[in-house]
């Protein structure tokens, strides 16, 4: 992970307060000590993820796709993340609240949005916050480049194993995940 340079915005508890209290329909994130509001989704989004939701479902079932579960990461768990999805095994978060705990978290998954912090959010700051929180994989489905990256052992704040393949392409989650993903269908979502 990357050291942080600068002061945060906010305690922690004080970010918690506030996301508590912001409109259901505004997310926020505590990302590297700063403040960030995750865009919302598109039509186009929610169809990746319910495509992804119904492989894990098939072929993993013992295992759940939580959308949206706040999760605690980066160094000392400061940071406050809400992925757009949590693969954890079935009943992983029950009783933990907005923010949990990551342990149980196999892997965490992210669709690009259109926006212009995509790049550094989805690609940068949320694989090294999630690395940092030793969550096994994080999988990114970008639609900006039509591509998936499978992000994997977490060792020092990052990811070792990084993969990248093109819609279309067999994608292979290694364990503890084991899910493997022909992503031809990705192809009718480029945008």
């Amino acid at each position: 992970m990357t050291p942080r340079t600068a002061k945060p915005q906010m305690p922690v508890e004080d970010f918690e307060e506030l996301a508590r209290r912001a409109p259901e329909f505004v997310q926020l994130e505590f990302i590297n000590g700063k403040i960030q509001v995750k865009p919302g989704t598109d039509g186009v989004h929610g169809a990746i993820m319910m495509w992804l939701l119904e492989r894990c479902m098939q072929q993993r079932p013992e295992l759940s796709l939580y959308p949206a579960q706040g999760l605690k990461v980066e160094a000392c768990r400061k940071g406050r993340a809400r992925p757009d999805g949590c693969l954890a095994p079935e009943g992983n978060f029950g009783g933990q609240g907005e923010w949990a705990a990551p342990d149980g978290v196999l892997m965490t998954v992210e669709v690009t949005s259109h926006d212009p912090d995509t790049d550094k959010r989805d690609r940068v700051e949320k694989p090294d916050g999630y690395a940092a929180a030793g969550i096994p994989l994080y999988l990114l489905v970008d639609r900006e480049t039509c591509s998936v990256t499978v992000h994997a052992e977490p060792e020092g704040g990052s990811y070792r194993s990084i993969t990248t393949r093109p819609f279309g392409a067999v994608v292979e989650l290694p364990d503890p995940v084991g899910i493997t993903l022909e992503t031809q269908k990705l192809k009718d979502y480029a945008d």
